[in-house]
């Protein structure tokens, strides 16, 4: 799996190579990080990549030209390497909002190329030409697409194998089956005035995972009742899973 990383601060993706879980996925070579400055695509001498928008207005609008030319050297490096081409995805407050289906996808895939965008974006005409999709971190706005680039690949290398002490770490991750994740407890037992839950200690596999289903399916209709619909919608709740939520006060119309 090959990404390739368009960004005026490469030196941004430098510890995700070297430190953490994520360097476990770049030592067994199942991900492979390529980052580009356009800057260097540049013709003039002040490597100018940005410009004023027509019509006025504040900020600063990324120029296409050096952004087309990145592009077209990532495409002849992934020839000359026998990587296959790859989506252009570019990082704005107005793409698909990244999720764990997304990041799952991603995971299967041969990769990606990433454009974090700076000032007050890109030229659209760049976008129309060569960008295969959208996507945003979220509903606020960063200086620069780079800290959501960190935190889509970081996300992918939890699901590459080996990389993660466990498997079953990121099948149990929130999101994951749709729900949030339950409480964890470790030692002490006591702590402050404060016990681990009677259903940990008491060896039974069976009732373990019932207050973990319960715990997760109390915290999400809590915090996130929308999924708890979604999933309902998709019949992916069982019908002690809905027994429940009904002792929680949960109808069909939350």
């Amino acid at each position: 799996m090959r990404f390739d990383v368009i960004s005026l601060f490469p030196a941004y993706f430098e510890p995700l190579k070297h430190h953490g879980v994520s360097r476990r996925a770049f030592d067994s070579g199942q991900m492979q990080l390529h980052c580009w400055n356009p800057r260097d695509f540049t013709t003039d001498a002040h490597r100018t990549i940005d410009d004023r928008p027509y019509g006025g207005g504040p900020g600063m609008v990324m120029l296409a030209e050096p952004l087309e030319r990145t592009l077209d050297a990532i495409a002849d490096d992934r020839r000359h390497a026998s990587s296959p081409q790859a989506p252009v995805w570019l990082f704005s407050p107005t793409g698909r909002r990244i999720d764990q289906r997304l990041v799952e996808d991603l995971a299967r895939s041969d990769g990606a190329t990433l454009i974090c965008a700076r000032y007050e974006g890109v030229d659209q005409r760049l976008i129309d030409r060569r960008v295969h999709a959208e996507i945003s971190l979220g509903d606020f706005v960063l200086s620069g697409g780079e800290i959501a680039a960190l935190a889509l690949l970081d996300a992918v290398c939890r699901l590459l194998p080996g990389v993660l002490g466990s498997a079953d770490s990121a099948q149990q991750d929130s999101f994951s089956n749709g729900l949030l994740d339950c409480p964890h407890y470790t030692r002490p037992e006591n702590y402050q005035g404060l016990s681990v839950p009677a259903a940990l200690l008491s060896g039974d596999h069976a009732r373990i995972a019932q207050w973990r289903r319960e715990q997760s399916l109390r915290l999400t209709l809590q915090r996130r009742p929308e999924l708890i619909a979604q999933m309902r919608a998709g019949g992916l709740l069982s019908q002690n899973d809905l027994r429940f939520l009904q002792t929680l006060g949960y109808t069909s119309s939350v």
